[in-house]
């Protein structure tokens, strides 16, 4: 069927010479990735333009994954080639416009984005009904290309959203940013795992639980203030402490239609992790500080859509470990027999072996006393938050700022006071991707 909808109007970029396209409406469906590529491939040789072939079938697979996993919807795709080259255009019913994150060392996500960033001459997208489209243009298969533009009505940058009678205002206390950064990314990679794990030839259902889920999130990610992490160690630890990487007040606007969106995210995430605890996920289970910010703030969603009162964020100061998937095979007398100042913790963030040495540092009596608590125990608490989401922004993505370079850090000990050292940090993979973190303390 040659019909080309969206084109009409269309007053720029790329201009066609034969004024015929191609369009076709899929399903929510694996089946569809596959589908566009052919329909894109068969327009492009019918056109003499093979040279794109390799570059558009990359896209196209990208931007309708991301639709397929982000909307759960029917993906409209257009195609049409003219003078000038290719241009596609790739529609869903989710409202939810993308948007490029900066400081992509970050995440494990947008894919898809940076992809076309690079690779493209223009790209874009608008809302369009109920739901957006995602359109670029493609003129040579060179990758070099880093032009981008974006069309006016394009992902707002300022994190706010109109407030009207369709939408239910959030009021969030004291919200620990650091930890929303690092919630985020480890969300990504579980629901991810969970999409694959889930998915079947039968159903949908499993695919439009996702897209609910990720739009809960990006919900999140597009209005809460983003802190601002950089690599520099030095500066990290300067900047990355209470009350700097807290705000004591954001307003969430919340359109009424989201709000199954954040139930959704609770029942997928609940599954998700019971089975990253049992070992079917790469991911590895989170921190329970994590945990607990997920359910505040989707909690405060659910209350004050009912009407309840706002809730600040609170966590407890030394909360159990995460369980861990697989006994750590490694063996504590390389650091407890040591004559340098050390401090071993596992994947879990729990103490599992400490140096003589770091014992006198830290003013404690016996090892016994550290061992089996987790690291925040000789951390300050205007710290729990960086290190909190430093460490599973590490097992989530591989972000790692601190590890392999020396630090100057104050180190907590046991009656209360603090004292600087120079912090040097080490990592171990063990079998079963197990990990063990060796920390030297220099006076």
């Amino acid at each position: 069927m040659r019909v080309d909808p969206y084109w009409m109007g269309y007053n720029g970029g790329v201009k066609s010479s034969s004024g015929l396209g191609v369009y076709r409406r899929l399903r929510p469906h694996p089946s569809s990735v596959g589908e566009a590529r052919r329909l894109i491939r068969d327009e492009l040789a019918m056109a003499g333009r093979e040279d794109l072939v390799d570059t558009a079938e990359l896209l196209v697979s990208e931007v309708v994954t991301n639709a397929l996993v982000h909307a759960g919807t029917p993906i409209d795709v257009t195609a049409r080639v003219g003078e000038d080259g290719l241009r596609v255009e790739i529609g869903d019913g989710s409202a939810q416009l993308p948007v490029l994150r900066h400081g992509a060392t970050l995440s494990g996500t947008g894919r898809g984005l940076r992809m076309l960033q690079r690779m493209v001459q223009r790209w874009g997208a608008h809302s369009r009904g109920d739901g957006k489209t995602v359109w670029f243009e493609l003129e040579t298969g060179d990758y070099e290309n880093e032009a981008v533009a974006v069309e006016p009505d394009a992902p707002r940058r300022d994190g706010r959203r109109p407030r009207g009678a369709n939408t239910v205002e959030v009021v969030l206390l004291n919200v620990p940013l650091l930890l929303h950064v690092a919630w985020r990314e480890h969300v990504a990679s579980l629901l991810r795992e969970h999409l694959l794990f889930s998915l079947d030839d039968e159903s949908t259902a499993v695919l439009q639980d996702h897209a609910a889920a990720s739009e809960a999130v990006a919900l999140l990610g597009e209005q809460l203030p983003d802190p601002g992490l950089v690599e520099d160690a030095e500066e990290l630890m300067a900047n990355a402490i209470e009350p700097g990487v807290s705000s004591p007040r954001e307003v969430l606007s919340i359109p009424v239609a989201a709000l199954e969106n954040f139930r959704v995210l609770e029942r997928t995430l609940d599954a998700a992790l019971q089975l990253a605890e049992a070992g079917e996920f790469l991911t590895p289970p989170t921190q329970p500080e994590i945990r607990a910010f997920r359910g505040w703030i989707c909690g405060e969603i659910e209350r004050q859509s009912g009407g309840g009162a706002p809730s600040p964020w609170t966590h407890a100061r030394e909360a159990a470990p995460a369980t861990a998937r697989l006994p750590l095979t490694w063996s504590p007398e390389t650091v407890s027999l040591s004559q340098k100042a050390l401090v071993a913790a596992d994947d879990t963030n729990r103490i599992v072996a400490v140096s003589g040495s770091a014992l006198d540092i830290l003013r404690y009596a016996d090892a016994d006393e550290l061992v089996g608590r987790r690291l925040v125990a000789i951390i300050p608490e205007r710290f729990h938050q960086a290190h909190l989401a430093g460490f599973t922004l590490h097992l989530s993505t591989g972000r790692a700022p601190l590890l392999g370079r020396p630090v100057t850090v104050p180190v907590l000990c046991a009656d209360g006071t603090e004292i600087p050292v120079e912090l040097l940090v080490q990592s171990e993979t063990l079998p079963g991707e197990r990990r063990v973190f060796v920390a030297e303390l220099r006076l």
